[in-house]
């Protein structure tokens, strides 16, 4: 399965200067936060792939106005074509917002998806928008990562972990790790990842749902 992960930054490549054939090998797209819903709107409309996502500490207009076409997975476990996608969004309360939690707060909100996960027999992507702590993250607190996912790893041994926050702009961070068996990515503006799975048939033409104008107004 090709999945092509988006996180913190909408891509030019694919925002700007977009052309049919740059999705078309695309299964599924998972947005790990902080990016315009009309971004991911406009991915839903072009493309043939579902959209799922999680909320980013900056994705506060979500709440008024939820990308069209796209599915949340935050607190949930959501199946594709057999594949298991958890999702935990949000990231360390540094300041007051939405989408920021405690460690204590994130280890309650694992627990429960935890409960999910196991009635799905398990879980194949873990998606957030956070790191986990000392993977991948940085040792201040708003970029710091939260240790319940890396139990979180250690329990269900997902093949991916996927998400955001840390921006590879920054100069420091990594694009990938491995934790066990788990292969982490930072989805940092796109990336294209091949997940292992039984051979499946080509998705089906999707009819496009709206057409909308890009508006790039702040978040």
């Amino acid at each position: 399965m090709k999945i092509l992960a988006v996180s913190d930054i909408e891509s030019k490549y694919l925002w700007d200067r977009f052309e049919p054939n740059y999705l078309a090998d695309v299964d599924l797209i998972i947005s790990c936060g902080d990016l315009k819903a009309t971004y991911l709107s406009f991915l839903a409309t072009f493309s043939r792939a579902p959209v799922l996502y999680v909320c980013g500490n900056h994705d506060a207009d979500y709440v008024k106005r939820p990308p069209e076409g796209c599915v949340c997975i935050d607190d949930k476990v959501y199946t594709f074509r057999g594949v298991r996608i958890a999702g935990l969004g949000g990231s360390m309360r540094y300041k007051p917002g939405p989408f920021q939690y405690t460690e204590r707060q994130m280890e309650r909100r694992a627990w429960r998806l935890e409960g999910r996960i196991r009635r799905a027999g398990g879980v194949d992507i873990l998606v957030s928008h956070a790191p986990v702590r000392g993977c991948n993250d940085g040792s201040d607190l708003p970029h710091r990562g939260f240790a319940c996912f890396g139990g979180m790893i250690d329990k269900w041994q997902p093949q991916l972990f996927l998400h955001g926050h840390c921006h590879l702009s920054y100069g420091h961070f990594p694009r990938e790790q491995t934790l066990g068996a788990t292969r982490v990515v930072n989805a940092y503006e796109r990336c294209k990842l091949d997940l292992d799975t039984p051979e499946l048939p080509p998705l089906p033409e999707k009819r496009r749902f709206f057409f909308f104008s890009k508006i790039r107004g702040a978040r």
